[in-house]
């Protein structure tokens, strides 16, 4: 696994110490994450957590979990490029007020629809219409709140 970020046969160096000019040794815990096809992965990483930062981020965890803190040092650096003060926060913050206005779009709608019941419930003048109207009528106030 430690040879994933090379070629086989050769020793082309990771992207990592490609990017700081220095020699990839053999266990360079760099080269599993970040590729020598990849500069921009660990150039926004560097950019933000330093080289050395993320070289001790990466020795304090278990191999196993390596691989998840990579994809997050990633997405965080590079939302960190794009919004230098809120970074990925900004992103779910973005999100979670689009999820609002939808969600209150969502009940206008479902209030109008039940609105329009009612409307139809007190023009109809049969009374088995009428119990038909009660039954969707609760259902409705169910599916209203359930957001």
């Amino acid at each position: 696994m430690k040879e994933s970020g090379r070629k086989q046969g050769a020793m082309s160096p990771c992207a990592a110490c490609k990017l700081l000019r220095r020699r990839c040794a053999q266990d360079c815990v760099f080269a599993p994450y970040f590729p020598a096809d990849e500069p921009q992965k660990f150039a926004s990483v560097h950019k933000v957590f330093g080289a050395s930062n993320v070289n001790k981020m990466l020795q304090e965890l278990p191999e196993h979990q390596r691989s998840d803190a990579v994809s997050s040092m990633v997405y965080e650096a590079n939302a960190r490029v794009r919004d230098p003060v809120y970074g990925c926060v900004g992103a779910i913050s973005s999100l979670q007020q689009q999820i609002d206005a939808l969600q209150t779009q969502l009940a206008i709608a479902q209030a109008e629809v039940v609105h329009m019941r009612m409307g139809q419930f007190s023009t109809s003048s049969t009374t088995s219409n009428a119990m038909d109207m009660v039954v969707d009528q609760a259902n409705m106030g169910e599916s209203l709140w359930s957001c």
